[in-house]
């Protein structure tokens, strides 16, 4: 599985609202980020959320067709967000990874944790092989 977490440090709304936390949320992880210049990924996240909050599970095609947009368009933006760890899907269904935004989160967290945790490891590696000494 291809894992590509981005984490933009973007200044939080300054008014409470769940358009303008939700864009923050997916703008803080650069899911909108790039040639996504209609938000895209966002409108296909806020879709998700409000299908995930009534039925638990969602498929592309309903996506597509709440958004009147083509499905292989919002494949490609569902690719990008499985490829984050946010959702996953089981066969032509999406779900929210854990269940909830925060719980998603949580993974994400440790998922970046274990690869942070390799990194470092091979880091010390490599300092140990090429003499280079921590400070």
């Amino acid at each position: 599985m291809v894992q590509q977490i981005i984490l933009r440090n973007i200044e939080k709304p300054q008014i409470k609202s769940l358009e303008e936390d939700l864009f923050w949320f997916c703008d803080s992880f650069g899911f909108s980020s790039g040639r996504d210049t209609e938000n895209t990924a966002n409108r296909i996240i806020f879709s998700l959320l409000e299908k995930l909050s009534n039925e638990r599970v969602s498929s592309s095609e309903a996506l597509a067709e709440d958004l009147d947009m083509k499905i292989s368009r919002v494949n490609h933006h569902l690719r990008n967000l499985n490829d984050s760890g946010l959702l996953y899907r089981k066969k032509r269904l999406i779900y929210l990874r854990g269940g909830s935004l925060k719980a998603a989160v949580k993974e994400m967290r440790k998922d970046s944790e274990r690869i942070l945790d390799e990194l470092e490891s091979i880091a010390e590696e490599i300092d140990s092989i090429m003499g280079l000494k921590n400070r």
